[in-house]
């Protein structure tokens, strides 16, 4: 497996994953991250599985689950908004809150870059991070994606409004 630390690895979806990825999208603490606001059901998250067996240059998008080394499944790393024409995608990370700050999201982001680099042979890859995600922020510019704007008043929370910083990490290649 070459999607592997000492301490986690990632892996497909697998059809197992139903309940995971049932209690994962239905966690409100998520929603904000992932601009839901509403409820998945089963029968919902069971047909996003079929389709997730699809190849990334059909669904345009990946989704990997994150687990430690007896298989537990910790959150998930996903590319999005893949553009094989301009060699560019989305990232986005959820570690369940247990397994938050044990350096868990930058393994699997370690892992991801490299996969995206050396295997999908990508140019760019961006993300989207709201200002008052300390962790996210650091993580991201940890390994060295760069501020390239802040998007105003982008979330409305309960509290008010939200700026979002935009990263972009754009891999040095000879091409």
């Amino acid at each position: 497996m070459f999607l592997k630390t000492d301490t986690l690895y990632l892996r497909a979806l697998e059809s197992s994953d139903l309940e995971f990825l049932y209690a994962l999208e239905n966690s409100v603490s998520v929603w904000r991250v992932s601009n839901t606001v509403t409820p998945f059901s089963r029968e919902v998250i069971a047909l996003y599985l079929e389709q997730a067996a699809l190849d990334i240059y059909t669904t345009k998008q990946l989704r990997l689950v994150i687990c430690t080394p007896d298989h537990k499944p910790i959150g998930t790393i996903d590319l999005f908004d893949f553009d094989p024409l301009h060699r560019r995608a989305g990232i986005g990370i959820i570690i369940l809150p247990p397994y938050q700050r044990q350096n868990f999201a930058s393994q699997a982001l370690a892992l991801l870059l490299n996969y995206c680099l050396e295997h999908l042979l990508l140019h760019q890859v961006y993300c989207s991070v709201a200002t008052d995600n300390a962790a996210s922020l650091r993580l991201f510019q940890k390994h060295d994606f760069r501020v390239v704007g802040k998007r105003q008043q982008w979330l409305k929370t309960s509290t008010g409004w939200l700026d979002v910083w935009e990263f972009q990490k754009i891999f040095i290649n000879p091409d």
